[in-house]
């Protein structure tokens, strides 16, 4: 019977696939588009001009080294001094923003605010010049994944003194860069910064704690996140007129079948990914499901106490609401069934959901972990309505890896053709989606796999001293998408005006929860 449900559901889902049609309405004029990049991706300069260690800097230098090809982002794509070439191109594919972060340890070598680097501080307050000249919008991410050095070498994440520091941090920000900046994002993807970094170990500073440190280090992350949110309400906020979201990511978990214990799975495993941070920033505390297994599973395994570490009355009450938008990063969804662990002996995050996550052998492959689902992004945006209300979802990151050093790029295309489709009808469905931006403007150094993996519009020869960049066919894509706001051609595209009327964006403020 189980395999016949899955059958089911399988058959329902190629159905969707094979009769799905393009949408071919214009997106509204105030729906913004563009493009991102990161600090330690792109920038290289790595020791340049007083800028500190972090810890991906350290990790890289490493031996042995836990990067693929033993590469590392010291030159990257030199964006450091080609930062107004970078510009130019997206001058050139007529976007409205671009999405950059700081890099912590360039503006505070140390991590502590009692030491400045005005070399880093003039380094992006010139690129953040260059960016409005060219008509453009900076959409800034305060932290990506680079914590200084000397502030992991004190036990970084996992421990609590990090939230002081990282408001610090955020003051300095706000305060040199906030006249000029209006949207800000405290942080990207805490779960790779948690989950990956401090419980499976895949990413900088390479700490395996399953079950344990990760779920301390989200403590703090969320706690951190909610201070520098407060602080921009209380002192900058009246004079800066900026907005300060988060930006959480996460794969679209479809039920294996139509049984409840697999639709259960599905739900849990999105609160495991997903509610896991926008649950206590959005409702006040985590998710009942992960308060549920993992409290029982930590008792069964002997702990005192739960591994999920629980926030005081004052806390929830602190860190609910503090989102005036919600970035949300999508790439690949994951089919999800229901783990019968009745035994309940291991100790880790992926344990803990007791869930089973598989794909579809019939998904086109982009990357180890990336196959191409464009129907997903939708199910994301109807999911996380349902779940939270209607408040504004900036999607900031989108995109797919491709290999090798061809040109021609359709299906990165047809990807973002396809995932852009499923946006514009969740448009209709009144889902409140301020914006879209695709990851990436450029092939960067993308983490423990260097630079195998190119997600560019355009291709950067890293073989090259000038890290010359060169547009991929898909440039001429969003340009079209971007100057047009059509995904087809421009005679096939339809209008559709009074989608700006009833869209609610991010300069109107909209009420979460609490008030704020």
């Amino acid at each position: 019977m189980h395999f016949q449900r899955s059958l089911v559901v399988g058959l329902i889902v190629i159905l969707q696939i094979s009769c799905y049609e393009l949408n071919k309405k214009r997106f509204p004029d105030h729906f913004r588009i563009g493009l991102a990049t990161s600090a330690y991706q792109v920038e290289g300069g790595w020791n340049e001009d007083g800028k500190g260690e972090n810890i991906w800097d350290r990790s890289v230098h490493s031996i042995p080294s836990p990067i693929f090809n033993k590469e590392t982002g010291d030159i990257a794509c030199d964006s450091y001094h080609k930062y107004k070439e970078d510009i130019r191109l997206l001058k050139n594919m007529g976007v409205d923003h671009y999405r950059f972060s700081i890099s912590w340890s360039r503006i505070l070598p140390t991590g502590y605010a009692n030491q400045i680097n005005e070399a880093g501080v003039n380094y992006y307050k010139n690129l953040i010049k260059e960016i409005r000249a060219n008509g453009l919008e900076p959409l800034v991410t305060i932290y990506h994944w680079d914590l200084p050095q000397p502030l992991q070498d004190l036990g970084g994440w996992p421990n609590e003194y990090i939230v002081d520091l990282f408001e610090e941090y955020a003051r300095v920000a706000f305060t040199l860069f906030g006249d000029d900046v209006k949207q800000w994002i405290t942080i990207n993807e805490p779960k790779q910064v948690c989950q990956e970094a401090y419980g499976s170990g895949i990413k900088a500073p390479f700490i395996k704690s399953h079950g344990l440190a990760e779920y301390l280090c989200t403590h703090n992350v969320i706690k951190a996140h909610a201070k520098a949110w407060h602080l921009y309400d209380d002192e900058f906020r009246n004079k800066q007129k900026g907005r300060v979201g988060i930006v959480i990511d996460t794969f679209w978990m479809e039920p294996a079948s139509d049984s409840e214990a697999d639709i259960n799975a599905a739900e849990r495993q999105l609160q495991f990914i997903f509610g896991w941070y926008a649950n206590p920033i959005l409702r006040g505390d985590y998710p009942w499901q992960m308060k549920k297994f993992i409290g029982e599973r930590s008792a069964k395994q002997g702990f005192k106490t739960s591994r999920l570490p629980e926030f005081t009355k004052q806390e929830i009450d602190y860190i609910n609401g503090t989102i005036d938008f919600l970035g949300v990063n999508y790439y690949t969804t994951n089919m999800v069934s229901e783990k019968n662990d009745t035994v309940r002996n291991e100790v880790s995050w992926e344990a803990d959901a007791e869930t089973i996550r598989f794909v579809k052998p019939e998904w086109p492959f982009s990357t180890t972990w990336l196959r191409v689902v464009p129907w997903g992004i939708g199910k994301v945006m109807h999911w996380v309505k349902k779940t939270y209300g209607d408040i504004p979802i900036w999607i900031t990151e989108n995109g797919m890896a491709t290999y090798g050093e061809s040109l021609e790029d359709d299906n990165r295309i047809e990807y973002y053709q396809k995932h852009l489709s499923y946006v514009r009808d969740a448009l209709e469905d009144g889902i409140n989606i301020i914006g879209y931006t695709a990851w990436s403007l450029m092939d960067n150094f993308e983490w423990q796999v260097g630079y195998d993996d190119r997600f560019g519009f355009y291709h950067v020869d890293f073989k090259s001293p000038n890290r010359t960049r060169t547009p991929r066919k898909s440039v001429g894509f969003y340009r079209q998408f971007a100057t047009t706001r059509c995904i087809v051609d421009k005679s096939q595209c339809v209008d559709d005006n009074h989608m700006d009327n009833v869209l609610r964006y991010v300069y109107q403020s909209v009420a979460v929860n609490n008030g704020h």
